[in-house]
Parts: structure tokens; sequence; C-alpha cells
């Protein structure tokens, strides 16, 4: 379990732009406090062989401070969008270094994007999914060397409960990603 040891002021962020927006609506000046980040890709994983939905577990140190509760968080496999390559290939590449499996960009079906953190960062998220197999497997996944990420497998028998087991800290996308599974290959 994670602890929060200090926190400071932000002076050369390498990921995020705090700003102050201007702006005028309906005649009306305002202001807003943001902050600028990167788009992301996020991708819901289908194990056919297992049946079941393949996520990652990891510490949110946001959710450590802000909520005083472990910071384990469960999510789908994602990524920010931080080079010049289209976004199926980050998520090829994400799903390679979170998860450990290598699945070729033709098999990556969009499903739909949407905007996340809309009152801080209004940062664009491209949800894909993939169908994969253990013969796909490649290494144990974990992430990179700076990151603790572990692969959790969710069966589909167990998913509906997991989605409102609020002992499973876990995101809005993931919820969202799990619906639509069941909308579109369990009807």
């Amino acid at each position: 379990m994670g602890k929060i040891d200090s926190i400071e002021k932000l002076h050369n962020p390498a990921f995020i732009k705090p700003i102050k927006i201007n702006y005028t609506y309906k005649n009306t000046k305002k202001i807003w406090e943001a902050v600028i980040s990167h788009d992301s890709v996020s991708i819901l994983l289908w194990h056919v062989d297992k049946e079941s939905f393949v996520i990652v577990k990891q510490l949110r140190a946001t959710v450590l401070h802000s909520h005083k509760i472990n910071g384990q968080t469960h999510e789908l496999c994602a990524g920010i969008v931080d080079k010049e390559v289209p976004n199926a290939q980050i998520a090829k590449e994400e799903i390679l270094e979170e998860c450990g499996f290598d699945v070729p960009v033709e098999n990556l079906q969009i499903v739909s994007s949407f905007y996340t953190s809309v009152g801080i960062s209004g940062a664009k998220q491209t949800l894909y999914f993939a169908k994969i197999t253990e013969d796909m497997k490649v290494n144990d996944g974990g992430g990179l060397e700076d990151e603790d990420i572990e692969v959790v497998y969710i069966a589909l028998k167990d998913a509906k409960q997991f989605m409102f087991d609020e002992s499973y800290h876990k995101t809005p996308g993931l919820i969202m990603a799990f619906y639509w599974f069941f909308d579109n290959h369990l009807s």
C-alpha cells in the first residue's frame, strides 16, 4: 500500500500544464482554472480462451491523496497520446507494455471517443476493443520499469457484480466499456 510523503507545487511539469482560461459565455466574462494534458487511448480486452476481460490494477497517487484509500484502481489498459503515430499504434504498444499481449493493429476496433476530466482538462480518450487469445501472450506485462501494473482477469460471469462493487476502485470508462460489450457481444 502506498502513502503520501509530501506535496509540492510543480514548477516545470513534464506531462501537464496548469493554466487559467479567460473566456466569455453568454456575454459574461468568466475565468476557469484548468490543466492541459495529453489525449489518451484505452482498450477493452476480451480474452476469448478464458472468457474474461483483461484489465489492469495500479496505484494512482491522486486517488491515494484525494480519497485516503489505498489508491489501487482497476482500469482498462490505457496510455497517453504523446507521439506522432496513429492512436491504434499507441493502443497496440500499451497492450504489449501493460498486459503482455501482441495484438495486430488491424485487430483493434474503435468503439468511441469521449472526453475525460471535463472539469479540469477535457482530454479526449479513444476507446478500442480487441479480442485476445493465450497464443498472443508474449510477456507478463506490468508496464515500464517505473510502473507497477498488475494484470487482472475478470470472468464474464463476475463482471456485472464487479462493476458495482465499490470495494474495487474503478474508472467510469471501464464500466462504460463493459456495458458496450454486453450490448454488442452478448445480445
